[in-house]
């Protein structure tokens, strides 16, 4: 398995995973419909960002300081994904939608929303520093760590529009809901075996 195909697949498993930029982005397309959904796609896309500037400096100082250090944190990183692959596949909860009450909302507060939920949201920092500490050497192009950042904006927005342009759809939103349960377990299995793997990877080298 190759870096880039790594951080792919941990990119596209962690953002498809739910949690609340997924509960936010369904809550507001059921609400107030689909282009509410794709501005906060946008916003979610956007605060990916936040966490890649601060994830890369760091990085990059940390690899210059203290190599013994970066090879802790990419074992640790390599644990996050092992323990949130089985909360994942443990996770017993069902997303539950607050459709009482709501209120139209601006375009600028949509985006906003999305925005500050994905950059204030602790799972996703986590996300980003695991990932990048698996995928990043000393040699790594400044180039190539700025695309690693702008493919998981990228895999969050296409991900979040999806679910905003089909759960404006009640149907469809039922029916992902009625298959949580068999979803996080295949996510998991699959985070958890990543997780081995990367550790494994990182004890040996």
């Amino acid at each position: 398995m190759t870096e880039l195909i790594a951080v792919a697949l941990i990119t596209i498993l962690a953002t498809i995973s739910p949690g609340p930029d997924f509960a936010m982005v369904t809550r507001n397309s059921y609400l107030y419909g689909r282009n509410s959904g794709l501005l906060a796609a946008l916003g979610i896309a956007l605060g990916v960002q936040v966490h890649v500037f601060y994830t890369m400096f760091g990085i990059g100082l940390i690899i210059a300081h203290s190599p013994p250090l970066f090879a802790a944190i990419k074992i640790v990183g390599a644990i996050y994904l092992i323990i949130i692959g089985w909360k994942t596949f443990a996770n017993r909860s069902m997303l539950e939608i607050d459709l009482h009450g709501a209120k139209p909302v601006s375009a600028l507060k949509m985006f906003s929303n999305g925005f500050l939920t994905n950059a204030l949201n602790p799972k996703t920092t986590l996300f980003v520093v695991s990932t990048y500490t698996q995928v990043v050497r000393p040699a790594t192009p400044l180039a190539t760590q700025f695309g690693y950042g702008l493919f998981m904006s990228v895999t969050h927005f296409v991900w979040f529009a999806t679910v905003a342009i089909f759960f404006s759809q009640y149907a469809f939103r039922s029916r992902m809901i009625n298959h949580q349960g068999t979803i996080d377990k295949l996510i998991g299995s699959i985070l958890m075996a990543l997780g081995v793997s990367l550790a494994f990877a990182n004890i040996t080298h």
